[in-house]
């Protein structure tokens, strides 16, 4: 491939002029002094932008990498927004566990505070959930939390939060992000530490914030005598990320006893125990399924690096030497079945609302609605949560309530003082519920079978593929093109098509417009594809329900079809 020399060689010398951190400078200019065009060009051949909530990108020098040049650059940008959008404008300011997570915070706080914008900054890491508690609770104009949430540990990122403690949604969104891809390096200003704190503009985030999070988590508990000094033990991981000390603060507040995987208790951004910080999958939580063995653990607990997602395990046996791993929508299940009937003892006398991603189980809409409550399926991405959340806020709010938000990558929300998902509080709940169910006789296991009989049984599955570098996009946009050609009555692995629909079309009102293709396929299995909003990756989410069939023979007949699909979609 030819390379335009001159260009790059002027983008490459430029950013090293703008950037302050020698550490991100360093390959730079190596690459340019050997000459090494093709690396130069991934790393400037576009610059990262501020897209839904904010930007993430692999770590190093480069305008197509994050460093702190590139986040004080959106820094900029998100100054002058709040300075248009409020004569007092005040960001809270959280990081994780991830490699300069607490650098890139900094910085981004003396661009805000150089800016005139105040600036709450948590002295050490937080999660996800707390930042956006706090953003309410201190009534600020934004938040900001450098994450890079699950993504492998060369990663890291920027998420903004507006004041409503949701991710950034439209008109502030595109507001922010026209100002952001805006910014030219001599537009960043600069404030030292010393000035930003002696003029009032930078100050740490009160322990009070803490204090309010954690009773506000205590007090969401339905049946909080079943789980105070109950005698059970949970293992827990943090995956080297930011929810340990908070977790083990709300389990040790009502007495039940937790063991921590000890190889992944201290933050580290580099995850040397996990190929991926992520509780979705298996290799991520086999530490704590060992230690859960050795410890005879009634549940067990996994968080990634920012807290916002949960899995869970649990024992298949009485002797707990077999544990299993349950799926985001299995999780979402139990905790809708349990919080549905925990509300109904109490005799609420407005309706529940249960809000799920469109790519998670219409179980849980099937528990809901029988039980008179609403479920509202939204696009993927819990900021379309925190939107129905604060819908009733309104007039709305007389006659509905909020009681759980969920999708199926592992993020729930039972708090609505929390506007994203929140592991924390989720994993207190959790426990709460195992403790219910064994307080009748029965494991999670025997629930989930229970609810299987009452509403249907249904399975999921999720396939992605990468598409990484400059050409990835690309190649995602040409393989939607190709899946809109499929119309009703084509086959697809064997299965004629019986509808689809198509959030770009313009011709539907559910959903706003969306890169979304659902197929329904005869026997009543669906398919959602979506490129996915954070990575180079298309995903295909496959539904299956065995209404009218027997379980045991769909179960076995199940690997085959999800092949049949994966094959053909491939």
């Amino acid at each position: 491939m030819a390379y335009n020399e001159k260009d790059l060689r002027s983008k490459a010398e430029a950013y090293l002029q703008a950037e302050d951190q020698q550490v991100f400078k360093e390959a730079v200019e190596q690459e340019l002094t050997s000459g090494n065009w093709e690396a130069l060009y991934d790393r400037f051949y576009t610059s990262l932008s501020f897209g839904t909530a904010g930007m993430r990108g692999v770590i190093g020098g480069g305008t197509n990498r994050i460093n702190t040049y590139m986040v004080r650059k959106v820094t900029q940008g998100l100054s002058e927004y709040l300075c248009e959008a409020s004569s007092n404008p005040s960001v809270v300011i959280a990081y994780d566990s991830r490699n300069y997570s607490d650098l890139f915070a900094n910085e981004a706080a003396l661009v805000l505070a150089a800016n005139g914008v105040s600036v709450f900054l948590y002295p050490v890491l937080h999660p996800v959930p707390m930042l956006s508690f706090a953003v309410r609770y201190l009534q600020t104009t934004a938040g900001i939390v450098i994450t890079a949430s699950h993504n492998p540990s060369q990663y890291n990122g920027y998420k903004v939060y507006w004041k409503d403690g949701g991710q950034v949604t439209p008109p502030h969104d595109f507001g922010i992000a026209e100002r952001a891809n805006a910014v030219k390096a001599k537009d960043i200003k600069k404030i030292s530490v010393e000035s930003a704190r002696s003029k009032g503009l930078l100050v740490p985030v009160p322990e009070k914030v803490d204090q309010a999070y954690f009773h506000t988590a205590l007090q969401n508990l339905r049946r909080p005598a079943l789980v105070q000094n109950n005698p059970i033990t949970v293992v827990y991981t943090p995956l080297h990320g930011s929810g340990n000390l908070p977790l083990q603060h709300l389990l040790s507040q009502v007495g039940i006893k937790c063991v921590v995987v000890e190889e992944q208790q201290e933050p580290d951004g580099n995850f040397p125990t996990v190929p991926l910080p992520n509780p979705e999958h298996p290799e991520a939580m086999k530490m704590a399924l060992a230690l859960a063995k050795r410890e005879k653990a009634d549940i067990v607990l996994g968080t990634d690096p920012d807290a916002d997602r949960l899995g869970i395990a649990i024992p298949l046996s009485e002797k707990k030497d077999v544990y299993h791993l349950l799926t985001g929508n299995q999780i979402a299940v139990l905790l809708t079945d349990y919080l549905m009937g925990a509300d109904r003892e109490n005799q609420e006398k407005k309706t529940p609302l249960v809000v799920k991603s469109l790519v998670t189980t219409d179980l849980v809409k099937r528990i809901v609605e029988s039980q008179g409550g609403r479920c509202k399926d939204v696009l993927t991405g819990f900021k379309y949560i925190a939107e129905e959340i604060a819908s009733l806020e309104g007039p709305k709010g007389e006659r509905e309530y909020f009681l759980f938000g969920c999708e199926e990558s592992y993020g729930y929300l039972t708090l609505p003082q929390v506007r994203d998902k929140d592991a924390i509080s989720s994993a207190l709940m959790s426990v709460e519920m195992m403790c219910h169910w064994s307080s009748k006789g029965l494991t999670l296991k025997d629930r989930l079978d229970q609810i299987y009989d009452t509403w249907g049984f249904s399975t999921e599955s999720v396939f992605a593929k990468d598409y990484e570098g400059a050409s990835g996009k690309e190649k995602m946009a040409q393989i939607m093109a190709g899946l809109r050609k499929l119309n009703v009555g084509d086959e697809l692995a064997g299965h004629t098509i019986t509808s689809k629909q198509d959030l770009l079309d313009g011709k539907q009102t559910e959903f706003p417009p969306s890169d979304v293709l659902i197929l329904f396929l005869e026997g009543g299995d669906k398919i959602v594809v979506r490129p996915s909003g954070t990575e180079p990756k298309i995903k295909y989410y496959f539904f299956f329900s065995a209404e009218g069939t027997d379980r045991t023979e769909f179960e076995q007949n199940l690997g085959a079809r999800i092949d049949a699909y994966k094959a053909a979609l491939s």
